[in-house]
């Protein structure tokens, strides 16, 4: 009879939380700006009372380097759950919908897409379900890639990959600031 395998090592926080930093970032930038594109945000964002900052706003454009700090939030959240989240085959899916049901449908607060934004906003059911476009992806995305790569942390070339993109992702935006000017 065949034994199981042996669970992998499980993360220390402070490796968790960079790897978490990392893998959201470079999700959040990569969504983003497919659906920015696919999903013609411009015209959405130009629109008078969009709520929302021009692109060409210094927030929106260290948007990605400030998403350390949500990084580090959603690692401070995995880390409790880690046995089941990375120890588990499927343990990705998990964490997907720990995101997509908790931060996306159930969150406290009223946002477009939330069960309290279909009642309490007056954003169109339409509009409401085309951000899934975005962040149900990115949720699936950010969780398979961030289990996969906690399963596999020896592999040297996926840390230097991630990191290289995760410059990319931050430092794309300082430069567009940099060209502005």
């Amino acid at each position: 009879m065949r034994e199981p395998a042996a669970p992998p090592p499980q993360p220390r926080f402070t490796g968790l939380a960079a790897k978490t930093v990392v893998c959201h970032t470079v999700t959040y930038f990569v969504m983003g700006a497919l659906a920015y594109h696919f999903l013609h945000y411009a015209d959405w964002i130009n629109k008078p009372n969009s709520g929302m900052r021009p692109t060409t706003s210094l927030a929106v454009l260290f948007g990605p380097a400030l998403q350390v700090f949500r990084g580090i939030l959603f690692a401070s959240i995995f880390w409790p759950f880690r046995e089941t989240l990375f120890g588990r085959r499927h343990g990705w899916l998990l964490m997907a919908w720990m995101l997509i049901g908790i931060g996306i449908l159930g969150t406290f607060a009223a946002p477009p897409g939330s069960l309290e934004g279909f009642i309490y906003t007056t954003t169109p059911a339409g509009a409401q379900f085309r951000g899934y476009l975005e962040i149900v992806p990115q949720a699936l995305l950010l969780s398979a890639l961030l289990c996969w790569w906690v399963r596999h942390s020896g592999r040297r070339w996926v840390g230097w990959t991630l990191g290289t993109l995760y410059g990319v992702c931050v430092l794309l935006p300082v430069l567009a600031l940099v060209a502005r000017r």
